[in-house]
């Protein structure tokens, strides 16, 4: 019987590995920063809206970006530990074009109030995030598993920005 032994906790592999991780949340973090920075004050704004019916409670947008921010995250980083190959690095430059366009919503619909640009966008990141989910899937396929329930909250983001900018003309020009 062969028992191989265990690698060293500080070998470079898992070093390197780590500080990608750190490096992908840290990046992930950044970008939901930003975003949040322009919703941040948005409660009372959000609270004079007229939204359907099944529109959320406000409480529920920050846990459900955290966890869906973290699975971004996580799965960005297993496909960066698939090494430099082409598709790799062009499902990873997916990955950061989906995340700006991701933060650029909240300043859209949030600070300069405008439905039609945030409808447009969050069409726009739909598209950019069904793209991801399949390169990904293509390199990794846990990695791009980990982008469904993004694509589904955004598929709700989409209808629910389109049914608020339609009661709220006056508040979203």
């Amino acid at each position: 019987m062969c028992v191989q032994a265990l690698p060293h906790m500080t070998s470079p592999t898992l070093v390197r590995s780590l500080a990608g991780l750190i490096g992908w949340l840290a990046l992930t973090a950044v970008a939901a920063a930003i975003g949040g920075y322009a919703s941040a004050h948005a409660g009372s704004f959000y609270q004079q809206l007229v939204r359907p019916d099944w529109a959320p409670p406000a409480w529920l947008f920050g846990p459900v970006w955290s966890a869906l921010y973290l699975m971004m995250a996580l799965a960005a980083w297993l496909v960066w530990r698939q090494g430099a190959a082409r598709r790799t690095t062009n499902a990873l430059v997916l990955y950061l074009v989906q995340l700006a366009t991701n933060a650029l919503w909240p300043w859209l619909f949030f600070a300069w109030r405008d439905g039609a640009a945030a409808f447009a966008e969050v069409l726009l990141l739909w598209g950019l995030i069904l793209a991801t989910l399949l390169e990904f899937w293509r390199v990794r396929p846990l990695a791009g598993a980990l982008l469904i329930p993004y694509l589904i909250w955004v598929s709700f983001a989409s209808v629910l920005t389109w049914a608020t900018w339609q009661r709220n003309p006056q508040l979203l020009s």
